[in-house]
């Protein structure tokens, strides 16, 4: 009779991570890992550089309970940043206990606010930020829920603007 050894099972989720986890690429990654531990509060969760050390091709790093992965530029490969691309489409939202406090670090680490923090008709405390490398990073803390009927009526009332420009209840 042949005997069984049973393997661990494997999760198909890692520990730690979520369904979506973004990855970023970034001119000079390892910078960019000191800025969003100094800026964010980032923690690195492990790095791996390329034979000869001089980049890194992968890196985890977490905000809060979520995890970022990201690399430094390989345009051989077809992997630039916003840097080398002029720009991105994309930011990351990020939901934290207190957006003033956040704002404040994040700026005096060396973002800069591209807009700036107000009380949003949606219910959040909101503004953005953008990262000396490129990406955009919106950052809300929710004060009150509201219904998507209560801000599509809000949104309307203010002439369907949208922005710090046209909610001044900060």
């Amino acid at each position: 009779m042949a005997m069984t050894i049973d393997k661990p099972a494997v999760s198909p989720i890692p520990e730690g991570f979520h369904t979506i986890t973004p990855s970023l690429t970034v001119h000079a990654a390892a910078e960019a890992i000191e800025f969003y531990k100094r800026a964010f509060g980032a923690v690195e969760i492990d790095r791996a550089t390329s034979p000869d050390g001089s980049k890194i091709m992968h890196a985890t790093i977490q905000i809060g309970s979520s995890r970022i992965m990201l690399n430094d530029e390989f345009p051989e490969m077809h992997c630039k940043g916003p840097l080398t691309l002029g720009g991105t489409p994309v930011s990351q939202f990020l939901y934290v206990e207190d957006a003033d406090a956040f704002f404040e670090r994040a700026v005096e680490g060396g973002a800069t606010v591209t807009m700036p923090l107000s009380d949003a008709f949606w219910g959040d405390r909101f503004g953005c930020l953008s990262d000396p490398y490129g990406h955009v990073w919106s950052v809300a803390t929710r004060q009150r829920n509201v219904s998507i009927e209560e801000a599509m009526a809000a949104m309307q009332e203010m002439g369907g603007a949208c922005g710090p420009e046209a909610d001044q209840t900060s």
